[in-house]
């Protein structure tokens, strides 16, 4: 007998999701926005059930995701951010903070929320990930909170 396989499915109907976009690198982070509610609205979230909350930078995200998940008001959020690496240490601390941050939010709340969140070395790096040459990342982000949303339902069902 075959084991049973579990997937979230891409069907965003009924979801309501947030987003929170740091606004430093903006030339990088609207682009990601931009992916992201494209990717939302393509698989059937509707524009209603979409909140977008904009930040400072990065180091803001895990705050806002946390308090966000504390309303119990969405099914999943979406973190958007662009740290690129300067001369100094401040990308490590930024960017190490941030996903430590988003992960133990996460956690705790117990909701899917997605790291699109670029790490890159140069602002061009950057910008193929947020449209140009790799795809959009803010994209790939809305499909993922889309079929992680729809798996833990499954699973708590």
């Amino acid at each position: 007998m075959p084991h049973p396989e579990i997937e979230g499915a891409l069907t965003g109907q009924g979801l309501r999701i947030g987003i929170v976009m740091a606004r430093f690198n903006s030339l990088v982070t609207e682009s990601l926005l931009a992916g992201a509610l494209s990717g939302l609205r393509r698989h059937g979230v509707a524009d209603e059930a979409i909140t977008v909350v904009k930040v400072p930078g990065s180091w803001e995200l895990p705050l806002t995701l946390a308090t966000m998940a504390a309303t119990k008001k969405y099914d999943g959020l979406i973190a958007l951010g662009a740290v690129i690496r300067g001369d100094t240490p401040h990308f490590d601390y930024v960017a190490g903070e941030a996903a430590k941050g988003i992960g133990n939010a996460m956690m705790k709340a117990e909701i899917p929320i997605v790291f699109g969140v670029l790490t890159t070395n140069t602002l061009e790096q950057a910008m193929d990930r947020a449209g140009a040459k790799s795809g959009n990342k803010g994209y790939d982000a809305a499909a993922t909170v889309i079929e992680m949303a729809n798996l833990l339902r499954e699973l708590r069902a």
